[in-house]
């Protein structure tokens, strides 16, 4: 199998939190949703496509995305639901193959070179997956699929909503070529303008750097922007992927602005992380500390110990850690933990959030 062309597939829902929400609500259908946050505090965790004409994007602060559409309905999340149509989705997967690799609820990785119904083509184990998903959840996804997962995750996202794009070896030179550089998996903000900077703006202008340059300029993140120019990617499917950490947060309706009340939010946050290790079967040796001030300029504080981190030094540590953030007087509107370096974590499992994971 290491020996032939690989069949990749990117699945990826379409607006997933929202297109869930307006299923369930027809009511909701056709209007422009924003889930998670309010008018005025929170944090937008998805949008539907009606909301993203009009600039709203999840990870935008509320007030912002309300600014842009003042007839934007909020929503709260209802993760069991998410939860649950997931894991139709994921048993529509494995009908296929074992090789499913989850990214998070709403997408997923699979390896379909050899299947369990010798399908010769990707393309239309891609297309029945797509049909079963939406007869199953009445929900859309997007297909993406080639012969590495680099391709596979920008095919997925090439057509949305409802797309299907394929990308052979044969196209994949010009396709990579002539791709901005912000439509390359792990090219960021910050490295985009970073690029930019050294007269980087396509896949070709990257293709002619040197394999030492890029390296000088982006460290080890340079021989993967190296290989991913020329169309190499050889990583594996892995089913059994490992998650680096795990974190909890909660963004408030009104700033706090005293320790006492820190000091009993941090605790209840610092709970709901714990229930999370506990499920994930991991255990993190480093702790870190995340506030957002009502003015959104965040600061985090972190401590790394030699051994796991026990529940009780969970709790202990996030308040050792609140003693060094300065001006709580002013208003906190977010406080969250994240424990990582983890020794070993058994199993692939959703671990919820309270408004974003981080």
């Amino acid at each position: 199998m290491d020996d032939k062309v690989r069949k990749i597939l990117h699945i990826d829902m379409d607006a997933f939190y929202a297109s869930v929400e307006q299923r369930d609500n027809p009511e909701l259908r056709g209007k422009p949703l924003a889930v998670g946050g309010s008018r005025h505090r929170g944090v937008v965790a998805a949008a539907s496509y009606e909301a993203r004409k009009y600039g709203v994007k999840s990870a935008m602060p509320s007030s912002i995305a309300y600014r842009k559409c003042p007839h934007l309905i909020f929503v709260k999340p209802r993760f069991e639901a998410y939860k649950k149509a997931s894991q139709q989705i994921r048993e529509v997967f494995e009908e296929y193959t074992d090789l499913v690799e989850p990214l998070s609820l709403d997408e997923a990785y699979l390896d379909v070179t050899e299947n369990k119904f010798d399908i010769e083509f990707a393309m239309d184990i891609a297309t029945e997956i797509k049909q079963k998903i939406k007869a199953k959840t009445n929900l859309t996804a997007s297909a993406g699929i080639s012969y590495n997962k680099f391709l596979a995750k920008i095919a997925s996202d090439y057509n949305k909503p409802d797309g299907f794009y394929v990308i052979t070896p044969k196209m994949a030179e010009p396709f990579i070529e002539k791709l901005p550089i912000e439509k390359f998996f792990g090219v960021g903000k910050v490295t985009a303008k970073k690029m930019h900077l050294k007269g980087i703006f396509t896949g070709a202008n990257l293709k002619r750097k040197s394999e030492e340059q890029l390296t000088l300029w982006f460290g080890k993140a340079g021989k993967y922007y190296y290989n991913v120019a020329r169309g190499i990617d050889n990583r594996k499917v892995n089913p059994t992927r490992i998650r680096k950490s795990l974190g909890a947060e909660r963004t408030y309706e009104f700033d706090i602005t005293n320790k006492e009340e820190m000091i009993t939010n941090i605790d209840h946050i610092a709970e709901i992380l714990i229930k999370r290790i506990e499920k994930s079967g991991g255990a993190g040796k480093s702790l870190t500390l995340k506030v957002k001030y009502g003015d959104f300029q965040q600061i985090t504080r972190s401590k790394t110990l030699t051994e796991k981190l026990s529940n009780q030094q969970i709790k202990s540590i996030g308040l050792e850690l609140l003693e060094s953030i300065p001006n709580i007087e002013k208003g906190i509107r977010l406080i969250g933990l994240q424990t990582a370096n983890f020794e070993q974590l058994t199993k692939d499992v959703f671990l919820g959030q309270l408004e974003f994971d981080f």
